[in-house]
This record gives structure tokens, sequence and C-alpha cells, in this order.
């Protein structure tokens, strides 16, 4: 701890971190291996920020972990895969240092920390029939961690999302999760292994519902905090960032909230924004984004209301991509203060997604981001698609989870809490009476499914292309014949559902190059200024290359932002 009141800072150290995700957390630890004294600053009362409520996973190309595992990945056909996808949005130096640091900062991390993180073989990129792609291996996923390692800190932890949570309590991993819910060979023991661990944690039971067997976001957030800890890097929570100081042309600090009172804290070498996007401001996402919004939709960290990207546009930082956003597809199940993405119950067999008017509008198995640009798309005063509408038959029903219920063999109707069963899930015993109680066009509605059925019986479906890729089918179900993807909805009752377009993110913010260093609007460097993660604008364009390509940029540039700054 270094105090200076002769240069008018309440406190003083080398790199401040603003906010306590994956990327802050990861800026922090290289700074401190670099030499500079660092400390970290948190918002709110919890740490990790929407990376401890996150699938935890990083999309890194050409990574060591692929190659031990005798995957073939190269640099150009990384380079090319991410030239492709952002259409020259954006600047090709920063495509480049990614594509080079990436592999160096997941190497780095998981050989010097406490990280400990596996290969994905079988994960393809989301879009598989772009140049440059591979059918898995750039995405890791975080091993499960015992939170009794973490001792008091466990509790200071951000919980995970319920939607990654069996029955509200019981956590998986991402592997884990694909086995289950496509019903793969093996799914029931894997189950009640899952289950046995989580029970048979008798001290875990006496305390509480929460699982201390932690994996994905909260397995990563709980490894890189063991990692601070063995550093004594500290990390003051409740400590929410206000104002950045400038100092003769330079970012010298900011002035926070601590204990109740203002205090400015200097930064010798620079300031690191990693404090989140803005989607949890509504005057914010009314401002920047496409309507309709609402920050009900989004699951991303409560506390993540803008605030770095405000504090940088106030000392003349540019903005970009600011009408963009991590999207995809949600249900806002009533009681719950966040919402739950359907990730996987989109694209398993027996279902569609429809717009008011009753029809098909995409591929519904396609990744989550390309859903709401469809949605967004479609909307209009002809064809209302925000929301739209899952509907799905009684065999979907009886199989597959969805949203915040287990699927009916193991949750009957009669025994979803009533706040389901009233209006939220909307059941029907014919298609003209579902659509009735939805508000869709019965007619509309009818003639989708027929036709619809009629392709799903022979495994196909012209329209859309769904089950055709190697991405389609990751999450399918490989026990359901000639498509993993498609079933006929035919079964009756038939169920439907309001599916919103909400986000994991916002992905505009403070623009940066290709060393994470803030620039101003005239596009030169804001001295002694970074941002990193959601606050910045991201690598991967309006796109989304990969599971991970979130956690994974905001990592990397959270390491090289460091070394610039430790550097200064």
């Amino acid at each position: 701890m270094s105090i200076d009141e002769c240069s008018g800072f309440d406190y003083v150290t080398d790199v401040l971190v603003v906010g306590s995700g994956a990327g802050a957390m990861t800026a922090a630890i290289r700074a401190h291996d670099l030499g500079a004294e660092t400390l970290i600053i948190e918002k709110s009362g919890v740490y990790g920020g929407s990376s401890a409520m996150s699938g935890g996973a990083l999309w890194v190309p050409n990574n060591h972990l692929m190659r031990k595992a005798g995957i073939e990945d190269s640099r150009d056909d990384a380079l090319e895969y991410l030239r492709t996808l952002t259409r020259g949005k954006v600047a090709d130096d920063r495509i480049e240092a990614y594509v080079d640091r990436a592999p160096e900062m997941l190497e780095y991390m998981t050989g010097k920390t406490r990280l400990h993180m596996i290969v994905m073989p079988a994960y393809p990129d989301y879009y598989p029939r772009v140049p440059g792609s591979r059918p898995g291996g750039r995405t890791v996923e975080p091993v499960r961690l015992d939170a009794r390692e973490l001792g008091a800190e466990f509790d200071l932890l951000r919980p995970p999302a319920l939607q990654e949570l069996i029955m509200g309590r019981i956590a998986m991993t991402a592997t884990e999760a694909r086995e289950m819910l496509g019903r793969r060979p093996g799914w029931v023991g894997l189950m009640t292994q899952i289950f046995g661990r989580y029970w048979l944690d008798v001290g875990g039971r006496l305390q509480g519902k929460r699982d201390r067997s932690l994996t994905l976001g909260n397995a990563l957030i709980g490894w890189l905090r063991l990692s601070l800890m063995d550093r004594a890097v500290p990390l003051w929570l409740s400590t929410p960032a206000r104002e950045l100081i400038v100092d003769r042309g330079r970012v010298a600090g900011v002035v926070a909230q601590r204990g109740g009172r203002e205090m400015r804290i200097g930064a010798r070498k620079g300031v690191i924004l990693g404090s989140g996007g803005f989607e949890s401001s509504q005057a914010l996402r009314e401002r920047f984004l496409p309507s309709p919004t609402k920050a009900e939709w989004t699951c991303g960290s409560p506390s993540n209301t803008g605030d770095a990207i405000t504090m940088g546009k106030a000392v003349g930082a540019a903005l970009a991509m600011m009408d963009d956003a991590w999207w995809g597809p949600v249900t806002v199940v009533p009681g719950e203060d966040r919402a739950r993405m359907l990730v996987i119950e989109k694209g398993l067999p027996g279902c569609i997604l429809v717009d008011k008017t009753g029809r098909r509008f995409v591929n519904e198995a396609a990744p989550y981001i390309d859903i709401v640009n469809a949605m967004y798309a479609r909307h209009c005063d002809e064809t209302p698609a925000v929301p739209c509408y899952l509907v799905f038959d009684a065999d979907y029903r009886r199989k597959y989870p969805c949203g915040p219920f287990l699927q009916a063999s193991q949750q009957p109707d009669w025994a979803l809490p009533p706040a389901l069963r009233r209006g939220y899930l909307v059941k029907a015993d014919s298609l003209s009476e579902l659509a009735g109680q939805l508000g869709i066009d019965a007619d509309g509605l009818r003639h989708t499914v027929a036709r619809f059925n009629d392709h799903a019986r022979r495994g196909r479906d012209p329209e859309f292309g769904r089950g055709e890729t190697v991405f389609d089918c990751y999450y399918g179900d490989h026990s359901n014949p000639l498509n993993p993807c498609l079933a006929p909805v035919a079964k009756p009752p038939f169920y439907g559902m309001a599916i919103y377009a909400g986000d994991l993110g916002t992905k505009g913010g403070l623009a940066t190059d290709a060393r994470a260093r803030v620039l101003s609007e005239t596009g030169e460097p804001v001295p002694g200024l970074y941002a990193v993660g959601n606050c910045s604008a991201s690598v991967m364009g309006r796109t989304y290359a990969g599971a991970g390509a979130t956690i994974g940029p905001a990592m990397t540039f959270g390491f090289v932002a460091a070394e610039d700054a430790a550097s200064a």
C-alpha cells in the first residue's frame, strides 16, 4: 500500500484496474508479475462480474492445448477466419494482435497461475463454412474448482447464472451440459454422478444450497481469484469508480467511492478499465441499441451500467459499435432478476421459433447472436418479431429441459411452480388455441407447422438449413433419426413461450488499438488509459467467432494492456 499525501491522492499504486471480471483479473496478474504494484477496485460487493455468470470458455485459436490434443491449427487460418467474419470493420493490427497474443496469454496463465483449462475438441467454431474455421479445439473451458480452496472468498464470488445450474443449484460443465441435454449415450449415468457429487457434499448442504463444486464462469473466476491471492494483489469491493483524473494530459488515477467517502486513487503507470458494458442501463440501451430493448432482457451483471464508457468519454475517448451486443434469445422468468438465454433448447428436435404472423424466420440452431439479429431484421409493423415465440409439442416437453423447467419425464406440468403455469408457459390442445393464447396469427402458425413437419419427417429444412452444419448439430439430439436438430411439432398438447432480444452483454464501447490503449476522438492514444472486455469495442466486430469469443479477447487484451502499462 502506498500513500502520498503530497500528491493529493489518498492512495497511489502503479497499475489501477477497474472491474473484477476475467479480463481485469488477468491484467492485474500480469502487471504484478512484471513488477508493478497493482490494485483492483470493484463497484459491487461481489467480484467476478459477468465473467462469473458466464460459460467461462475462452476462444483461443492455435492454442497449446489443441496441439497437445493432436488438433491442428495455424495462424494463417485463424487470421483468414477472423478477417472474413469481421468484413474489414476491425483494424487488421488488432486482429493480428489477438491471434498472436491469445495463445501466449493462455499458455502463460495455465503455466504460471492457478488457472486450469481443458480443450473442447468437438466444440466447433460458430461459422464452420467460413474459410479458416475449425471443427473443434479453439474453445477451452475451466476445470472444476473446489470452492473450499477459496475460503471466505467463496462467499464474495458472484453466483452463477441460474440457467447454468440444474434445478437452480447443481453445477455442470459445458461439456456435461451437452452430453445431458443432447441425451447422448451415458447421459443418465453422468447426471447421477453430478447429482451424487452435490448431495454427498454434506458440509456444503449444511451451509446452504450453493454448489461448492464450481464450474463454468465461477470456476474461471475462482481460479483467477486464487492466483491473485497467491500474489497478495488487493481487491477492493464496493468501490465504484466515478471519474478519471487527468494530470498534464495523462490519466493519472480515478475518483472512487469507498467506505462512504470520496477517495482519489493515483496510478503511476496506468489505469486499465475492465468493468463491463452498459447492458443493465435502460437509459443507455434506449439511446444506443435497436428498439425495442429492455435491461431485464440481459444475462449480464446488474452492475454493468456503462460507468467506464461514460468516464472515458468524459476525457475525450472515442466510442465505437455502441449499437451492438453479444445477442442471444432469452426467456424472462417470473421472479428471477436476470434473463435466461436459450443456447441449447432452441435447436433441439420438435420446436420452432415464429413471429407474430406465425411464420419461421431463422435457423433455430444458428449461433445465438444470429437469432437476435434476425429478430431485429424481421421486426416491423407487418411482421413483429420482438418478442418471437418458441413453439414445441408434447414430445419435446417430455424429452428436454427448457428455460427454468426440467423435461416432463422428471418435472411434469402439474409439478411446475404456479408462476410458470400461469401465463409464462402457455399450453393448449391445438395449434389454433395456442396461437390465440400467445396472440399470434393462427392460420400462419398452422401453415408454418404443417410445412415444417413435412420437411422434418424427411430430416430436412430447405427454408433455413437447420441441422446442416457441424455447429448446428453440436447441441443436437443424436439419438434422433435423420437429423439431430429436426423433428415434427405434431403431438398435442402444444406449448409456447415468449422469447426476447436479449444479450450476454453489450459489445460496443471505448475505441482501442492493438495495445489496448484507449483512443481519442482524433485517433491518438489517451495517455495512461487502457480498456479491455465489454467496456471496449470488441475485436470480434459485429460477429461471434466461437464459444468464448467474449472472454478470450478480454483476457488477451488485459494481458497486453498490463504489459504496456507496466513498461511505462
